[in-house]
């Protein structure tokens, strides 16, 4: 496998700054950019689709360790857009839903919020419907121990290295757990959305273009079975497979290890609690069928509910 020369070198507890494109290189601003290969050319099947910025190399991450990437700040532009595309989603074959078959482009515009930036801002769908923009990372990961063309930087790339698993819950106050599997980590990011519905049942979210700021933490000698993200309520397992519920399967077993490994959980504790506690939750973050993409799910547990230390 041949790593790409790093765009940037950060230590470990360095905050930085990544710019990333949306996932159509730019090539939609307007409503008449149709998602057509008029307007997208061959992107979608030579690799230009859904451009991750990177790789950075992190000081002092080796081989065997995990990566801590914590999101300190997602700054969207100020407009998205999303489509519907006559070659994926849900009903992109539906004989029922006519207008639903596309090419079709919705242009979203981004407002500032509170704090005078879009981090906290205002969707606008249409004149009337708004919703608070939740701005997250569609696609983030380390350079795999596999062939490049399953690589955290490609649109088909996942794997508990990361990659293109648009969970909705990497976002702003959030901490990343990856696997390392070549010194110095070589962390790749992009495909930002503004917002998304579960499931991403269009194959496509609110994409956009963003400034995110980041640090790295470096765990040595660690090991995950995929991607695991700790927020300041709740620990989150993710994991992807197809049909859905295997992806949903795996992700509760992956938990319940966590539990144990980490938390001090007994075994049948933690499996117990994964079955009867309300605040346990599962999500849907993607399921549509797109060439070798499989569905990404996750299971949520309440930190308030690990054992006091």
């Amino acid at each position: 496998m041949t790593i790409r020369e790093p765009k940037l070198t950060v230590r470990p507890g360095e905050l930085f700054v990544v710019e990333t494109e949306d996932a159509e290189n730019g090539l939609i601003r307007s409503p008449g950019d149709l998602p057509d290969r008029a307007t997208l050319g061959d992107s979608m099947s030579d690799g230009r689709s859904n451009p991750c910025a990177g790789p950075i190399c992190v000081e002092g991450a080796g081989r065997g360790d995990l990566l801590a990437v914590t999101v300190h700040d997602i700054q969207v532009d100020g407009q998205g857009f999303s489509y519907i595309s006559p070659d994926f989603g849900l009903l992109s074959n539906s004989r029922r839903h006519a207008e639903c078959a596309g090419p079709y482009t919705r242009i979203i515009e981004h407002a500032e919020g509170p704090s005078g930036s879009t981090a906290d801002g205002k969707a606008w769908f249409t004149r009337n419907t708004s919703w608070d923009l939740q701005p997250h990372i569609g696609t983030i990961g380390t350079v795999p121990d596999r062939p490049i063309a399953a690589g955290s930087d490609t649109l088909s790339g996942q794997g508990p290295h990361g990659g293109n698993l648009d969970c909705r819950d990497v976002c702003a106050g959030h901490t990343i757990l990856l696997p390392v599997a070549v010194d110095g980590a070589y962390l790749y990011l992009g495909d930002v959305h503004g917002s998304q519905g579960d499931g991403e049942i269009l194959g496509i979210a609110d994409e956009t273009r963003a400034d995110v700021t980041l640090s790295c933490e470096v765990i040595p000698q660690k090991t995950i079975p995929f991607m695991r993200i700790i927020a300041p309520d709740r620990l989150i397992q993710v994991h992807h497979g197809r049909p859905l519920e295997d992806a949903i399967s795996q992700a509760f077993e992956a938990m319940l290890d966590w539990l144990v490994e980490d938390y001090g959980l007994e075994q049948r504790e933690a499996y117990l609690q994964l079955g009867v506690n309300p605040e346990v939750r599962i999500h849907v973050y993607q399921m549509v069928k797109l060439g070798r993409l499989t569905h990404t799910a996750g299971v949520s547990f309440p930190v308030d509910c690990l054992p006091r230390r």
